[in-house]
C-alpha cells in the first residue's frame, strides 16, 4: 500500500474522501437547519415563522448528504458499515425518528389550524434537538472506538450537548445571513453565546482524541507529524477571533455581509472535521479497521466510482442551485 498506482489503494481512499465530504457538508448544511430548529423556543410567533422560511428551500436537499454518506459508507466499507451501525443502532434509530418528526412537523404546522400550531412549533424543536443529540452522541462513541465503558458514555453525553450548542450556533448565523431588524438582532445574540459552546465541544474532542490510541497520540505530538496538524488548531483559533470580533459588530451597516460570520462559521467546522479526519485516516473504525481492510474489491468500487461521477455532480448542481434561486432575505410565511 505504498503506490496510488494501485486501485487496492487509491480507489479506497477516494471513497473515504468522498464519504469524509458528504459528512462535512451534511454537518455544516443540515447543521444550520437543525440549529434554527432547536432555538425555536427562543423566538416568537412571528419569529419562527421567519426562522422556517429561512430554511424551507433548503432543509431536505441538505439531508440528502447524509443519505449519500451512508450510502458510500456501505457499498465502499460495508464491514465498516456493519461494526458502526451495530454499535450504534440505538441512537442511529433515534436519530430517524427525530428526523421524521421535525419532518411532519415542518409540513403540517403551515396547515395546520391556529389552535394546533404551537404542538407543531414543539414537535418541530424536539425532532431537532433528538436529531442533533443522537449525532453528537455518535459522534463521541465512533472517537472513543465505539466501546460502551462508563467513560466513554459520559463523554459522548458531553459532545452530544456540544454538538447540539454548536448546531445552535451555526444556526444562529444562517439566521443572521437571511434575516434583518429584531430578529437579526437576536440571532446576534444567540450566536454570541452558542460560539463558546462549539469552542468548548472542539475542545473536548481534541484533548480526548491524541488519547484514544499511541498512534494518534504520536501524529500529534512528533516531528515532522505535529507539523502537518499544526495549521488546523491555529486557522480555528483565528476564525474564533474574527467571529468573536463580527458579532461584537453587529449589525453591519452594509447588511451585504451578514453572510460573513456563516462563513467563518463554516471553515470553523471545516478546520475541526480535517483535524480528526487527519488523526484518524487511515481507520474508518478508530484503531479497528483500516479504509484499506474494509473495502469492497477494487472491481466493484471502479463500477460504484462510475456511478458516484455521475450521482456527485447532480447533487452538487441541484444543491447550487437551490442556494441561488433562494438567495437574499427570507420573508413571512403567507398562508392561504
Amino acid at each position: 500500500m505504498d503506490t496510488f498506482g494501485d486501485p487496492a489503494v487509491w480507489l479506497p481512499f477516494v471513497f473515504a474522501s468522498l464519504m469524509g465530504l458528504s459528512i462535512l457538508i451534511y454537518v455544516v448544511l443540515d447543521g444550520f437547519d437543525l440549529g434554527v430548529g432547536v432555538l425555536f423556543p427562543f423566538a416568537n410567533e412571528d419569529e419562527k415563522d421567519r426562522m422556517i422560511a429561512s430554511i424551507g428551500p433548503f432543509w431536505d436537499a441538505n439531508e440528502t448528504w447524509l443519505v449519500l454518506a451512508i450510502g458510500l459508507l456501505l457499498v465502499a466499507f460495508p464491514t465498516a458499515h456493519g461494526e458502526i451501525l451495530t454499535s450504534l443502532y440505538l441512537p442511529v434509530a433515534l436519530m430517524l425518528i427525530g428526523l421524521i418528526l421535525r419532518g411532519v412537523a415542518f409540513e403540517f404546522r403551515v396547515k395546520a389550524p391556529a389552535a394546533y400550531k404551537t404542538l407543531w412549533n414543539n414537535a418541530f424543536f424536539v425532532g431537532s434537538l433528538i436529531t442533533s443529540l443522537c449525532q453528537g452522541f455518535m459522534l463521541g462513541m465512533y472517537v472513543m472506538g465505539l466501546d460502551y465503558t462508563l467513560g466513554h458514555v459520559l463523554f459522548a453525553i458531553v459532545t452530544a450537548v456540544f454538538l447540539t450548542v454548536g448546531y445552535s450556533f451555526i444556526g444562529a448565523t444562517w439566521i443572521i445571513h437571511k434575516t434583518d431588524e429584531h430578529l437579526q438582532r437576536k440571532a446576534v445574540a444567540w450566536a454570541k453565546g452558542g460560539i463558546w459552546g462549539l469552542v468548548l465541544g472542539i475542545a473536548a474532542i481534541s484533548l480526548a482524541t491524541p488519547f484514544v490510541s499511541a498512534r494518534i497520540f504520536d501524529k500529534w505530538f512528533t516531528f515532522p507529524d505535529a507539523l502537518y496538524l499544526a495549521p488546523f488548531p491555529i486557522a480555528s483559533g483565528m476564525l474564533v477571533v474574527s467571529l468573536w470580533v463580527m458579532l461584537r459588530r453587529m449589525p453591519f451597516v452594509d447588511d451585504r455581509k451578514s453572510w460573513l460570520p456563516f462563513a467563518a462559521a463554516t471553515g470553523l467546522w471545516v478546520t475541526a472535521f480535517s483535524g480528526m479526519a487527519y488523526s484518524f485516516y487511515p481507520y474508518v473504525v478508530p484503531e479497528k479497521i483500516t479504509i484499506y481492510e474494509a473495502a469492497s474489491a477494487p472491481e466493484s468500487l471502479f463500477i460504484i466510482l462510475i456511478g458516484t461521477c455521475i450521482v456527485l455532480p447532480t447533487i452538487i448542481g441541484y444543491t447550487v442551485l437551490a442556494y441561488y434561486i433562494f438567495r437574499g432575505k427570507a420573508t413571512e410565511l403567507t398562508y392561504d
